[in-house]
């Protein structure tokens, strides 16, 4: 299912004839099912439970397409969940996985982008209107999801004891409610973008719950290294 250019989409390989999306009777311009970022990273953090790591055929082709698409402000598209900071997220802990090095600088541009766009709340948050205006990006009121993803994203990077990760830790506590769970309104899931977008009511239970989770492994220890819980080992910088 891996595509000619080295990543994956959702469910179809070598499903990218733009040509499709123009004709006047394209389903919300959703015709076609590229290779995107997420997804590709999603299937490396996959494979990376099987023991395929950065030196793999497989894996240096998925890497190659990931550097190519990574925007120009350093962050990644996130076509599945709104959006740059989903896309950010997924892309990290995928090169994480197989063992990409959490000091290479493109690594250590994106973890920037993150802390960039955290708010004095401590928290993250993006609009889906960034998917019309790419420079809305990272930009929105902050969500409980959004903020989980951005924490897991830092925390795949070696970031667990950074201010930022303490920052959002502490916006995500303030923000629960009484019963445990946590408000959120926005809509932080992707339909097709531009077009719909999905509230998927227990992004904002399990998310929070994850990125609270990972931080509290990390800092007791209970993890192999600092980062997510896998052996040292790293890629050299720029593989």
């Amino acid at each position: 299912m891996q595509n000619r250019d080295g990543g994956w989409g959702a469910f179809d390989r070598d499903n990218d004839r733009e040509i499709f999306t123009r004709v006047p009777f394209a389903d919300h311009n959703a015709m076609i099912d590229p290779s995107t970022a997420d997804l590709t990273a999603r299937s490396l953090e996959m494979f990376a439970g099987l023991g395929l790591r950065h030196d793999h055929p497989m894996a240096r082709r998925a890497l190659e397409f990931l550097w190519k698409n990574q925007e120009h402000d350093h962050a990644w598209f996130g076509r599945w969940g709104v959006n740059y900071i989903y896309g950010t997220w997924q892309t990290l802990v995928g090169l994480m996985a197989v063992g990409v090095s959490d000091s290479d600088p493109r690594v250590r541009r994106a973890v920037a982008w993150l802390k960039t766009h955290q708010q004095e709340s401590g928290g993250w948050g993006e609009t889906a209107a960034s998917y019309d205006d790419p420079a809305l990006r990272g930009q929105g009121p902050p969500t409980a999801s959004q903020t989980a993803w951005a924490i897991l994203g830092l925390c795949a990077a070696g970031e667990a004891g950074s201010a930022a990760v303490e920052s959002g830790v502490q916006y995500l506590l303030d923000a629960q409610r009484d019963d445990g769970g946590w408000d959120e309104t926005q809509f932080t899931g992707t339909g097709f973008p531009r077009v719909f977008y999905l509230r998927y009511h227990l992004y904002c239970i399990y998310f929070p719950l994850m990125a609270l989770a990972r931080v509290a492994r990390l800092r007791s220890g209970r993890s192999s290294d600092s980062r997510c819980g896998r052996s040292p080992d790293r890629a050299t910088e720029g593989d």
